[in-house]
């Protein structure tokens, strides 16, 4: 029998650095059954097999959010009012990776119609600039964050441009992003301060992009929300203003938060892999390969929680009606059967059939925009800095364990090179 205590281990702040041999322990059992805590436990899905196969079940839902319930405020026109509008107002207008089909379908063909190819790539030469002026900022320091110095402001600064958020209110996001990113956690879906303080943060940004989306309105721009506000798809679907926030909050989170941990963890494993550092260095057209193997080797996304919505059959066990099930994505990305030498990282693998941005209906949208600002990112450092080495290994860890990645990544350097 499997240990119905590896999920907790998993969770636990303490094995953040190093959560692989958990999962090799996993894979044992395809789906086994982990004590989260809850009455009926989590169904945890750990081999490449069957979280694909799960991916693309119909009878797997992502609508897992519990009801909303903002807290209470002792005003009791508030409370019994207000409060019962606003939740039901969140609960009917869930972002569309907490959806189903057909809704979740609607709201991403809308995305799609603005979130064009040509308008990605349109920021890929951004994104190099914004790479060498930071790095720039810090062209006589002998020591810097990756996190604070570059990771986090080169994805904000692209998604809130591609938005068309001020330059001036791009330092908010930060904040709202990190608490809001908590509600990928399995534990905050039941932990009663988490979701005051996501209740409180979501009200917040909402509050702000509702009045840039009215300024949109007015005053149409080229940005991608100008468009979402403005325009509706060849298919009719013109977003309202409540899925429109959704929406936009969702992109705007989703749209740094997995990038910072891409690029953070990406640095880290060169580092540790100096040969493969210098192997970029010398050919900056090795890079997309890299990407691709870091999406494997340390995917910025760990796992993500769905549930059954009728029996499912798998691996020898029956996930029940209404089972909660938390696909492993990054014990799947070492699952021998798929991958040789999995434990190795090796940007010259073969036939890459990665987990990094899911599958099936919820693959990352923003999968093409990561791949570049990560790109961009690595080789300008492979580039340019001078005997790099880590200050502390391992780097302190991120608090949740769904979005894994280094909190800070002190880099000690001779020197930064043009």
């Amino acid at each position: 029998m499997p240990d119905d205590t590896l999920l907790n281990q998993i969770k636990d702040p303490a094995n953040r650095p190093n959560p692989y041999p958990l999962y090799a322990r996993l894979r044992q059992h395809p789906v086994s059954l982990q004590d989260d805590g809850s009455p009926d436990g989590v169904w945890v899905a750990s081999t490449h097999g069957a979280i694909s196969s799960l991916l693309g079940d119909p009878r797997v839902s992502s609508e897992t959010l519990p009801p909303a319930d903002r807290p209470k405020t002792g005003n009791p026109i508030t409370d019994f009012l207000i409060k019962p509008i606003r939740d039901r107002i969140v609960n009917n207008h869930r972002p569309f990776i907490f959806r189903d089909p057909p809704d979740h379908d609607a709201l991403r063909s809308a995305v799609m119609h603005q979130f064009t190819s040509e308008r990605v790539q349109g920021m890929r030469e951004r994104s190099d600039r914004l790479v060498e002026e930071l790095l720039d900022a810090k062209r006589d320091v002998r020591r810097f964050d990756v996190v604070d110095d570059l990771a986090y402001p080169l994805p904000v600064t692209v998604i809130c441009e591609l938005f068309g958020v001020p330059r001036e209110d791009e330092p908010k996001f930060h904040e709202w992003a990190t608490q809001l990113a908590s509600a990928l956690e399995p534990d905050s879906l039941t932990n009663d301060e988490t979701r005051a303080k996501n209740s409180r943060t979501f009200d917040a940004i909402a509050g702000y992009m509702g009045d840039l989306i009215k300024e949109k309105r007015k005053h149409r721009g080229d940005d991608m929300l100008s468009g979402l506000a403005n325009d509706t798809t060849p298919d009719g679907v013109k977003m309202g203003d409540y899925d429109l926030i959704a929406t936009a909050v969702l992109m705007l989170v989703a749209g740094h938060e997995t990038t910072v941990n891409l690029i953070t963890n990406g640095l880290l494993t060169l580092l540790r892999h100096p040969d493969e550092m210098e192997r970029l260095r010398a050919d900056p057209g090795r890079a997309p390969r890299v990407i691709e193997e870091l999406l494997r080797y340390e995917p910025p996304v760990q796992f993500r929680l769905r549930r059954a919505i009728s029996p499912i059959d798998i691996a020898g066990i029956t996930i029940p009606e209404g089972g909660d099930i938390l696909l492993l994505l990054a014990a799947g990305n070492r699952d021998a059967a798929v991958f040789p030498d999995p434990e190795r990282f090796d940007p010259d693998r073969k036939g890459v059939r990665h987990l990094g941005f899911g599958g099936s209906l919820h693959y990352c949208l923003g999968a093409p925009l990561a791949r570049f600002e990560a790109e961009s990112a690595l080789t300008a450092l492979a580039r340019r800095l001078t005997s790099p080495r880590l200050v502390e290994d391992p780097p302190p860890y991120r608090a949740g364990a769904a979005l894994r990645g280094p909190q800070h990544l002190h880099v000690a350097i001779e020197g930064m090179g043009d």
